[in-house]
């Protein structure tokens, strides 16, 4: 691109992994971010001005991940930049993001317990697929649990979390197994070796990555029944179906704000115009849907105020919604985290998400679970739907 186009542009920074042990969710999240951009640039750009994406891989490495944020904002002068997907990646871009007085756009759930004035999270905080998660799996199936996570930072705070909501309903936490972030197929053993020791009703799966595929096939080859002791997760999303395969994956259950399968309008034309782009097997998670309506977010806040200034962006950002695929969002100015839609989906014989429970509401984020009893949700008065 020339220098004078270059200048005429919006440019932005894109930071997702393409290679790495999380490259495949983060594969969806670069790919919703870059149809967001093309949609807008489709329609005229930002104030006749095209949004041009400054792309780097950084190897789900979070070391690389801080070089190239720096990289970023020092050389390539962008303003605001979107991407992150494990916690240990958006704490090592944090720094240098207020650093710069820049603007990180997250599209990831996470653990919660943080505010940045310079991150908007637009994933799931906790009480908006934790609590209700949680409710569910205690009404139906039991309250013994077993934990199983990936080593890094998000499975220990999202496990300490859900062990709180287990034990307010005098459930108890059997046993917590962690394995490598790179797993290999033998590092399971010792999960299935304590699944058999303990025989729990709920196995909740914090594991990410490559090993998330490790975790259910391990789980299938022992002959375990998920209609009765299901892997309950909330980082296993269409990307960990797409590789483990639909009879590894089926009767297992995830909470999340977006499924693949949503019925709405709105989620069938962003669904269509992915896989139209991507090709038919391109998975689309949640991670991509944030991915995706975060970009349309931030754009519209620079068409406003007319420039891409991270703190004019911020202030305008707050002030309209946005219909995203899930349903209509929008940044609570109290925290930065967005008014997201928790639905909880099982695994079908054919690999796709089925929703089990579907509230129908729009939930605050409340980042730091000031309100944490179970009570404020219920799942006894909904129809669930049994395999």
């Amino acid at each position: 691109m020339a220098l004078e186009e270059r200048q005429a542009s919006w440019r932005v920074g894109v930071l997702y992994s393409q290679t790495g042990v999380t490259s495949t969710i983060e594969r969806t999240q670069l790919n919703a971010n870059l149809l967001a951009i093309e949609e807008i640039n489709a329609g005229g750009g930002v104030l006749g001005r095209p949004v041009e994406p400054v792309i780097y891989d950084p190897a789900s490495d979070p070391k690389k991940f801080r070089a190239f944020a720096e990289q970023l904002f020092q050389v390539d002068r962008i303003r605001l930049l979107f991407g992150c997907y494990m916690s240990s990646t958006r704490k090592a871009v944090l720094p240098v993001v207020e650093g710069h007085r820049g603007l990180l756009f997250y599209p990831t759930l996470y653990e919660g317990f943080e505010y940045s004035r310079n991150c908007i999270y637009t994933g799931a905080a906790p009480n908006q697929n934790s609590i209700q998660l949680a409710r569910f799996l205690l009404s139906g199936y039991g309250n013994r649990f077993l934990f199983v996570g990936s080593n890094y930072v998000y499975p220990y705070e999202s496990n300490r979390l859900m062990a709180d909501f287990v034990v307010q309903s005098k459930g108890k936490v059997l046993d917590e197994v962690y394995v490598p972030l790179q797993a290999a197929e033998k590092d399971f053993d010792k999960v299935i070796a304590r699944i058999k020791k303990t025989s729990p009703d709920v196995i909740f799966s914090t594991v990410v990555g490559t090993g998330t595929a490790a975790l259910y096939r391990a789980y299938r080859a022992a002959g375990f029944d998920p209609t009765r002791m299901p892997i309950a997760s909330l980082t296993t999303s269409e990307a960990e179906v797409a590789e483990m395969g639909a009879e590894v994956a089926e009767g297992h259950v995830t909470a999340a704000p977006f499924f693949e399968t949503l019925s709405s309008p709105a989620a069938r034309h962003f669904v269509s115009r992915f896989k139209q782009k991507y090709g038919d097997s391109a998975p689309v998670t949640a991670g991509a849907e944030a991915a995706y309506f975060q970009v349309h977010l931030a754009m519209r806040s620079v068409g406003k105020c007319g420039s891409d200034d991270p703190e004019q962006v911020l202030a305008n950002l707050r002030d309209f919604e946005f219909d995203a695929p899930q349903g209509r969002v929008r940044v609570d100015p109290e925290n930065n985290h967005t008014y997201l839609w928790p639905r909880i989906a099982r695994l079908d014989r054919q690999g796709r998400f089925q929703i089990v429970w579907n509230p129908g509401v729009r939930v605050k984020p409340d980042p730091y679970c000031v309100v944490q009893s179970l009570d404020d949700w219920s799942v006894d008065e909904q129809q669930l739907i049994r395999p």
